[in-house]
């Protein structure tokens, strides 16, 4: 008997490479007739200090996730998918992701992109999926944009 996967975690930050996950997620959730969550984390680290001079900075990092979250949630529905929810989260996305998004779904797959929105962070400390790969309790798919090679 194949393995399946039922319950799948996408990580999306509106990024191309996130896109390209988000596609790859529809397919194997359809094949597989799993429920897809389709989390975005807005990394509050990266407006702390900010927010004293904006304060809209926040009410607009939501309303972006809201959007791009409702978004996919109805492209995957147009796909075909029946079982899929939106996860709005707040903190690290490499530490929320993999240690309470996908264990709060019991998730058995996490897709996410290979490279995200914050080239400055992946330079300094490590990328999002790098710290997904290693951190979570079930498998990752990490799903690297295509080419015209």
């Amino acid at each position: 008997m194949p393995f399946e996967y039922k319950r799948i975690v996408v990580a999306m930050d509106g990024s191309e490479a996130s896109e390209h996950a988000f596609q790859k997620a529809i397919d194997i959730a359809k094949r597989n007739d799993a429920n897809l969550y389709l989390s975005h984390v807005v990394d509050t680290r990266a407006f702390a200090t900010v927010e004293a001079y904006d304060r809209t900075l926040a009410d607009r990092a939501d309303e972006y996730a809201s959007e791009l979250l409702q978004k996919c949630e109805q492209q995957a529905r147009d796909a075909g998918l029946t079982s899929v929810q939106i996860d709005i989260e707040y903190g690290s996305p490499k530490i929320k992701i993999a240690k309470e998004v996908a264990p709060k779904y019991d998730a058995d797959l996490i897709i996410c992109g290979a490279t995200g929105l914050n080239a400055v962070e992946r330079f300094f400390i490590g990328s999002v999926s790098e710290h997904i790969t290693r951190y979570a309790s079930c498998d990752v798919l990490v799903v690297r944009p295509e080419t015209d090679e």
